[in-house]
């Protein structure tokens, strides 16, 4: 026997953060797509910027924390913190080039051509576009804007996250019409203090609008100027006394990962309170400057935000090019747009306004945002007002601003019923608005989890307990995706609806497990982590690996949004060397390689990149040929799966499992919005050349809007007054 090959080796790893870095490449790409309508374009563009800050201000973030604790530990791909932040740093600063390339070479000229004229710098305004420009100033900005000058009294103020804010450096304006003897000593001040200069710096005001339209432009032309340009041009009346020597804009990112210890803290909800607050004076991890900062002005910033510059990212253009999504939302371009998705109806409820009788018929599977996310609002709301039910149990990571679920669920618990919510207050950058909300649910009778100690709750499960004619029935929500009836519209994820007896004995358990310390001696069908889900999927790949070594195909397709486990990469190695199929789609990180002979020979990797956020997880199993599919909270991540409470569920209805594999199908086949992971760690989109082309987001939108249209038929040939069941199924006992 030959020697068994290791399958662990560093060489076999791609590092997380570099391959999230190639993830916001691809999201780039999209923004430099000419197939693409410009203001979609721009979007692509603009939320590389808003990905990039969330990475900085987290993951590189964590990576200096590790390094100023000396820490000597190398991740799966053999790279130290410090190799990391380097070769991170590196990274970056190519992104950064891009973005700036693709706004100033493509963008910005196809917007002027457009009609739509960004006006990069106050010194290009004309002589009325100036009056309106100062007039806007003093009526609208003045008032709100407050300059902050720095010397022996007034010290270096906080600048806060994120924020975009003007330096500038100032020189006393010699003495006016004074006597002559104040004259002469001013003069001879001036002497002495001849080149002395002053620092300030001025905050961007946020609750302003950052893009202010200019009057009438010539030819039907529309032209904008960002705020921040406005306020340089009038930095001298802010300083009335001072001659304005330079002014840029510049901004910083701060390490924004909260450091809470739950075993020290004896009210977790005061403490990430509290902790938040911090985030605002965490390290500054980023600088952005304007290219062309006068040195002196950069000195400054470095000194005092204690930097080096490798951090220091000097941009061509405008600073935080998220302003683009407020650009996007301007009015009078749909034609450059595209047509805004209106998510349809789902076909099992159609016609019947009893969302429980329709969930006795049988599983209902739900896909979003191509299927309306009501039902599962109506699911939460009807439970609320409907007098059989008893408890309601649900899981919350992050909800919307005006969430229409806790709006129920207050109100459920205001009617008399049992309601346990568990919020996750550690959900990032969610926890100011979950603190609102659990203090909300507190209030109106709710009782409130805050999770388990050590771990994020990121399972998506609801519980509806009702008294009926036969008995208690459990009814259960279980999904990929969070009850944000906002991002539903957004995110692509799937979701059933059912009232199987074993899965709510499961549900059940969950919420005893979450609420209390009672862990059931066996689960029916859900699987759990951090406690068995790890196992659950090794188990289902090497049984894939068993099937070969009996004569029958192995064969696994999985989609997620990220993949570095590095036991789950290992047995996916070991598969494929034993002749396993693997078909992976995984949106964003991905430490697996391919075609590494003898390796991962049978692996291929896609990533789906479009107009919906890829979120959904969906595994399929061959089994021989009795497949199985599974759907879930959970990434293949050591986060996921060793430190969250997170929920797999499968897809048992025959229907229900066509209609995930035909998700699974669809995405292999697409060949717009994919790109495939090469060999050197790169992505490329797929050759088109001769072949029809699929974009699998397409596909879903149109497969959507005909089954909404055949309802519509099928209910307008229908007697009136007769009950439309849009399909027969067997009643679930």
């Amino acid at each position: 026997m030959g020697e068994e090959r290791d399958f662990r080796k560093v060489e076999y790893f791609e590092n997380r953060e570099l391959s999230w870095l190639q993830f916001n490449h691809r999201v780039l790409s999209e923004a430099r797509d000419k197939n693409n309508l410009l203001f979609e374009r721009l979007k692509f563009l603009s939320i590389t910027a808003s990905n990039l800050d969330e990475f900085v201000m987290v993951r590189v973030a964590s990576l200096k924390d590790m390094v100023h604790a000396d820490y000597k530990g190398r991740d799966i791909a053999g790279m130290t913190a410090g190799e990391q932040l380097e070769a991170i740093g590196r990274g970056m600063h190519e992104l950064v080039d891009v973005q700036y390339s693709t706004w100033n070479r493509s963008l910005l000229p196809l917007l002027k051509k457009e009609g739509i004229e960004v006006i990069s710098h106050h010194e290009q305004l004309d002589e009325k576009q100036a009056a309106f420009v100062d007039d806007y100033f003093e009526t609208n900005v003045y008032p709100v804007v407050t300059p902050m000058a720095v010397d022996s009294s007034r010290p270096f103020p906080l600048v806060r996250n994120k924020s975009l804010n003007i330096a500038a450096l100032l020189k006393k304006k010699k003495g006016g019409d004074k006597k002559d003897g104040d004259k002469k000593e001013n003069e001879k001040k001036d002497g002495e203090k001849k080149g002395a200069l002053e620092f300030a710096t001025v905050q961007v005001p946020a609750v302003l609008p950052r893009i202010v339209e200019l009057p009438g432009g010539k030819d039907g032309t529309r032209s904008v100027i960002l705020l921040e340009e406005i306020i340089e041009r009038n930095m001298d009346r802010l300083f009335l006394n001072y001659e304005i020597v330079c002014a840029h804009p510049y901004r910083i990112m701060r390490n924004a990962d909260l450091p809470i210890d739950e075993e020290e803290a004896e009210d977790l909800l005061k403490e990430i309170e509290r902790q938040l607050k911090r985030r605002q004076w965490g390290e500054v991890i980023r600088l952005e400057v304007e290219e062309g900062i006068d040195k002196r002005l950069l000195k400054i910033l470095k000194k005092e935000f204690a930097i080096k510059d490798d951090v220091i990212f000097f941009i061509n253009g405008p600073l935080d090019l998220t302003f683009l999504m407020k650009l996007y939302g301007e009015e009078g371009f749909d034609h450059l747009k595209q047509k805004p998705w209106k998510p349809q109806i789902v076909p099992e409820f159609a016609g019947e306004d009893d969302i429980f009788a329709n969930i006795r018929r049988g599983n209902i599977f739900l896909h979003h945002p191509y299927e309306s996310f009501d039902p599962v609002v109506d699911f939460v709301k009807q439970a609320a007002s409907d007098p059989q039910v008893l408890a309601i149990k649900q899981t919350l990571y992050r909800v919307s601003g005006h969430s229409p679920i806790v709006a129920a669920l207050a109100r459920a618990a205001e009617n008399g019923k049992q309601v346990t919510v568990l919020v996750e207050l550690k959900a990032r950058f969610d926890e100011e608005n979950n603190i609102i909300w659990a203090k909300r649910l507190e209030q109106a009778g709710c009782h409130v989890i805050y999770g388990l100690l050590g771990l994020k709750t990121h399972c998506k499960i609801c519980l509806v307990v009702r008294r009926e004619e036969d008995g208690i029935r459990r009814y259960v929500h279980m999904a990929t995706g969070n009850y944000n009836d906002s991002t539903a519209k957004l995110y692509t994820d799937t979701g059933i609806m059912t009232c199987d007896r074993a899965v709510g004995e499961d549900a059940s358990a969950v919420f005893n497990m979450l609420s209390g310390y009672s862990e059931p001696l066996s689960w029916n069908k859900l699987s759990m982590a951090p406690l068995w889900l790890k196992n659950r999927f090794v188990a289902l790949i090497r049984r894939e690996v068993k099937c070969v070594s009996q004569g029958y195909e192995g064969r696994i397709i999985a989609k997620m949004n990220s993949l570095c486990d590095p036991v789950i990469i290992e047995e996916l190695y070991k598969a494929s060397a034993a002749g396993v199929k693997i078909d992976l789609i995984v949106r964003g990180i991905c430490s697996l390689k391919t075609k590494i002979p003898g390796v991962s020979d049978n692996i291929t990797v896609r990533s789906i990149v479009g107009t919906f956020l890829e979120h959904s997880r969906i595994f399929y199993f061959g089994n021989g040929g009795s497949y199985e599919i599974y759907m879930g909270s959970a990434d293949w991540m050591p986060r996921n799966l060793d430190r969250r409470v997170e929920l797999l569920f499968p897809v048992e209805v025959e229907e229900n499992k066509e209609q995930a594999l035909h998700i699974l199908e669809t995405e292999l086949a697409d060949n717009v919005r994919s790109h495939i992971l090469m060999p050197d760690g790169t992505y490329e989109k797929p050759d088109k050349r001769g072949k029809a082309l699929v974009d699998s987001q397409a596909v879903f939108s149109e497969e959507a809007i005909r089954a909404a249209e055949e309802l519509k038929k099928k209910k307008e040939q229908l007697t009136s007054g007769r009950t439309f069941i849009p399909r027969e199924r067997p009643e679930d006992v």
